[in-house]
């Protein structure tokens, strides 16, 4: 039996714990140093075994896979530099930055074992193994680092257990990942965290910020709502690439507040088009990565029972709400529920049954 061990069965490590689970010849352990999250793991299926004992969970090992915040890596390496890892295992991990874990292993003896830095670009807004699914990585990214001295045979063997992840795996050096990775994810979080901080400043002194903050507001800065350790950890890491990157966006900022200041509508209306292509260009929506809700807006009136029919409606078809929200009517006028949904096959067949139903449906 081929052995594999998953330390931190959350989503991430419990997703690939039921890729793995059930197939021919795998047997999967799950590691917590918590005795009840240790049972939850087994409990819900996840995995075939699990233990409170690091030194039980790797010793005998094929593949170890550090499912833990990158800020803990490091640890978990020394622990299992002391541990009696099986000749040949494959240790990696699915952290958001490379650079300073790959380097952090080649501190460490592990004997026989190598380690191959690894990062799988999915998630959910969902997070803990009850959210862990086995489709969670298909058709995304899957990036791998192996150094100059990683044996091929090693690589091939990690590439080939990946392959069950139905992901694309993608070969890069860990710095080389860190600067891309910075730019199309890290990036992107600081700004819109900055932008959520300045906002709520000005809402302290007039509330109409908050009143008003919705649409598009909503879509640019839901990822500001990210668990805070988890991103201290990666910033921290990752921190000499994202004060390049943050010193060449106040660089672009300089740049477009020269255009508002010229009253150059054309070179405003530039920015905004070569934004719009090279946005339009990305790959779609794919199975795996995080995207924002699918959701509308359905305007109803102010009168008892008038949400109740309406998550009736969709129940009575199967169709699974993610998440409701109520914007408050006006006076003198309708209030609206925004409806959130898993997909977007849900969402257009809601909107199909509200608009029979005589509902208006706004995107």
């Amino acid at each position: 039996m081929t052995k594999i061990a998953i330390f931190g069965v959350g989503l991430i490590g419990g997703s690939l714990a039921l890729c793995f689970k059930g197939k021919p010849g795998f047997h999967v352990v799950g590691h917590s140093p918590k005795e009840s999250s240790a049972r939850k793991y087994v409990d819900r299926g996840v995995v075939d075994e699990a233990t409170t004992s690091l030194t039980e969970a790797a010793e005998g090992a094929d593949f170890l896979f550090l499912c833990v915040p990158v800020g803990m890596l490091e640890d978990y390496l020394e622990q299992l530099s002391r541990c009696r890892l099986k000749p040949g295992a494959i240790i990696t991990d699915v952290g958001s930055t490379k650079g300073e874990v790959v380097e952090a292993a080649a501190r460490y003896d592990f004997g026989q074992a190598v380690f191959i830095g690894g990062h799988p670009m999915a998630g959910k807004e969902r997070s803990g193994v009850e959210a862990a699914t086995s489709k969670l990585f298909e058709n995304a990214y899957y990036v791998l680092t192996p150094t100059p001295g990683t044996p091929a045979d090693a690589y091939e063997a990690l590439h080939g257990l990946l392959e069950h992840t139905r992901a694309k795996l993608v070969k890069l050096d860990a710095r080389t990942h860190d600067e891309i990775v910075g730019a199309v994810s890290h990036l992107p979080h600081i700004v819109a965290a900055m932008l959520v901080n300045l906002v709520s400043r000005l809402n302290e002194s007039d509330d109409g910020y908050e009143k008003l903050a919705a649409g598009g507001f909503r879509d640019i800065t839901r990822i500001a709502s990210s668990d805070p350790t988890i991103w201290r950890d990666i910033c921290v890491s990752n921190r000499g690439v994202l004060l390049q990157l943050l010193s060449e966006w106040i660089r672009e900022t300089e740049r477009f507040m020269a255009l508002l200041r010229a009253g150059d509508g054309e070179g405003i209306a530039g920015e905004f088009a070569s934004a719009s292509a090279f946005r339009s260009a990305l790959p779609e929506r794919r199975v795996g990565i995080a995207t924002t809700h699918y959701e509308f807006y359905v305007p109803v009136s102010d009168e008892p029972g008038t949400i109740g029919k309406v998550t009736t409606l969709l129940g009575r078809e199967s169709i699974n709400l993610r998440n409701i929200g109520i914007l408050e009517p006006t006076p003198g006028g309708p209030g609206s529920l925004r409806l959130s949904f898993g997909n977007e096959a849900d969402m257009h067949r809601a909107k199909t049954l509200l608009e029979a139903a005589g509902h208006c449906v706004h995107f």
